[in-house]
């Protein structure tokens, strides 16, 4: 007698650049995959966790679409039904700006059996790693977390909103946007509120830019910054250890 086997989805978070911020759990689901459909931002080193499965790169970059999101969805449920376990790999965390939802909630609709493993998102880790917490007492109660541009192509509204506020903004998928996001915490009175830009976090291609509001533009492009990247808003960024206001500290420390 035939088994038969239960078509499954399950999202996992590969977490961000570094192979090993992945989670426990994700590599137990990667080692029984049948299928592997996996994102543009996430290292391939993690494919060897399957190694019996098929792997597919169903990878979106901006400028570089590979596949629809319409497609991406059809290829989860048809690879399900041909082959069992299929594992959507996808960059930072699922839901985090990830149509990791949209995925599983098609994925439902046609009969799969669907799991979330959570993978730890940029908009945290990146300032983490370069020692900018995204709250502290004293300088930001609580942090927003904002997409740089929408589905449309446009700045997103939230962003000026956000600027009005104490807490620490994260913004993704921004830098092509720069000026106008700078422009709205400007316009909030904000110019010289600190600024990083952390591309390819937790890789060894990271580099960091650090200014304010008024000059970060000039800094990305003298660092040659770009996507993928986070932007961070607020006065957490001056605990970075190459903050501006630190170095001159610690000049005036060694020559008293």
């Amino acid at each position: 007698m035939t088994k038969t086997i239960q078509p499954e989805l399950t999202l996992v978070g590969a977490g961000i650049g570094d192979p090993d911020l992945i989670t426990v759990k994700g590599i137990k689901a990667l080692r029984r995959a049948d299928v592997v459909l996996y994102d543009a931002l996430v290292s391939e080193e993690l494919l060897e966790y399957a190694p019996n499965a098929k792997k597919v790169y169903v990878g979106k970059r901006v400028g570089q679409h590979s596949f629809k999101q319409e497609d991406i969805n059809k290829l989860i449920v048809s690879h399900a039904f041909a082959g069992g376990h299929v594992v959507r790999l996808k960059g930072g965390d699922p839901f985090v700006f990830g149509r990791g939802h949209e995925e599983m909630r098609y994925a439902q609709k046609h009969g799969l059996r669907v799991n979330l493993v959570p993978g730890i998102s940029s908009s945290v880790a990146a300032p983490a790693l370069q020692g900018i917490p995204v709250t502290r007492r004293g300088d930001s109660q609580s942090f927003w977390v904002i997409t740089g541009t929408t589905k449309e192509g446009e700045v997103s509204a939230d962003i000026a909103l956000a600027a009005q506020s104490s807490a620490t903004v994260i913004i993704l998928m921004g830098t092509k946007k720069i000026r106008q996001i700078m422009e709205s915490f400007a316009s909030a009175g904000k110019s010289n509120t600190p600024v990083a830009i952390i591309q390819n976090a937790s890789t060894p291609e990271e580099k960091i830019g650090l200014g304010t509001v008024q000059n970060i533009e000039e800094v990305m492009i003298e660092k040659q910054l770009g996507s993928p990247a986070v932007i961070v808003v607020g006065e957490v960024v001056k605990h970075h250890a190459k903050y501006p206001s630190n170095l001159a500290q610690v000049v005036v420390k060694e020559l008293a």
